[in-house]
């Protein structure tokens, strides 16, 4: 008799040990935006991290980590331990940094095979924007005086070999145009260039652009989407000018690569609840942003189709470099 009692309460103690080994979360889970405030990214992870810390009751404090073109806050999270603690909300610069480094030659401070992609979020389509106190009425003029001036106007992006800065040498590549790049730290200072009138134009995705243009401080010229945006109605896209120009300043969650089955499906469970709470879409409305959520499969067969899309132009902006 005793020894069947201490069997089931042997039982009874691993199974609460298993228990309590199987909850997720049990500690705040660190959200990483490897940008300044003001972009894509911060928008996004504020609010992920509201509703995760209601859903959890757990902290899930938002840290920047910029730097080299996302390359440092991406490199922490890659390094981590990978205990589903640690959630990396970025762009495709997550891939773009390791293009740039392989086509010139360059040790990458992280593989892409450290990362676990998690889940899409959106898929912002880039916008071809300048000042609102410009002369360019239309793409066609801003084109007609970059072909004009040959190089004397310029252009600020999120970084060199960044999500706007690819984007926008497709749109020079295309039109056969020169113009001087100004990069900065992220989205929110190019943005910031460009409403100071320190440059002539600049493509970011459209939900960091819609309150100055929505304020008339700045003027949307063409996206970079398959189809026109709902708030930018009369704003024509590059197919439709002729050019099959297509880019999406996208944000996606990863985690670091090796993260135990169990935990990882508990993750995803976690960021499917989040991304489709009504506290969530209410925030991202209000940002002029639609959610486009794909789970894990999904979202890595949009990753893939976008990688090829942009690699090659990454490999010929190094090929420039290089001469």
């Amino acid at each position: 008799m005793k020894t069947r009692v201490l069997a089931a309460i042997a039982v009874s103690s691993f199974a609460a040990v298993a228990n309590a080994q199987e909850a997720y979360p049990s500690r705040a889970i660190t959200i990483t935006v490897p940008n300044p405030p003001g972009g894509m990214n911060q928008i996004t992870a504020q609010p992920l991290s509201a509703v995760i810390e209601k859903l959890t009751k757990q902290p899930a404090p938002v840290i920047n980590r910029p730097g080299g073109t996302a390359a440092v806050g991406t490199a922490y999270v890659a390094t981590q331990k990978p205990d589903g603690y640690n959630i990396l909300v970025t762009t495709p610069n997550i891939y773009l940094v390791v293009e740039k480094n392989k086509a010139l030659n360059v040790e990458s401070p992280y593989k892409l095979e450290q990362i676990q992609l998690l889940a899409l979020t959106s898929a912002d389509p880039l916008v071809l924007t300048v000042n609102a106190d410009a002369t360019y009425k239309s793409a066609k003029e801003l084109i007609a005086d970059a072909k004009a001036k040959d190089g004397q106007l310029s252009f600020s992006s999120s970084g060199p070999y960044g999500v706007t800065h690819v984007p926008f040498a497709m749109f020079l590549d295309a039109y056969g145009l020169k113009m001087r790049h100004v990069p900065t730290t992220g989205g929110g200072p190019a943005v910031t260039q460009l409403l100071g009138g320190h440059v002539n134009a600049t493509s970011q995705g459209r939900a960091a652009l819609y309150p100055h243009i929505k304020s008339g401080k700045l003027r949307a010229l063409a996206t970079f989407g398959a189809k026109r945006p709902a708030t930018l109605p009369d704003t024509p896209t590059f197919i439709e000018l002729g050019q099959p120009l297509e880019a999406y300043l996208w944000v996606g969650l990863f985690t670091t690569a090796g993260v135990p089955d169990a935990t990882l499906k508990s993750m995803r469970d976690l960021i499917r609840r989040a991304l489709t709470d009504p506290l969530y879409k209410q925030a991202m409305d209000k940002a002029g942003i639609e959610i486009d959520y794909r789970d894990t499969p999904e979202f890595v067969k949009f990753f893939q189709a976008d990688h090829k899309r942009m690699a090659p132009v990454v490999a010929k902006l190094a090929k420039e470099d290089k001469k």
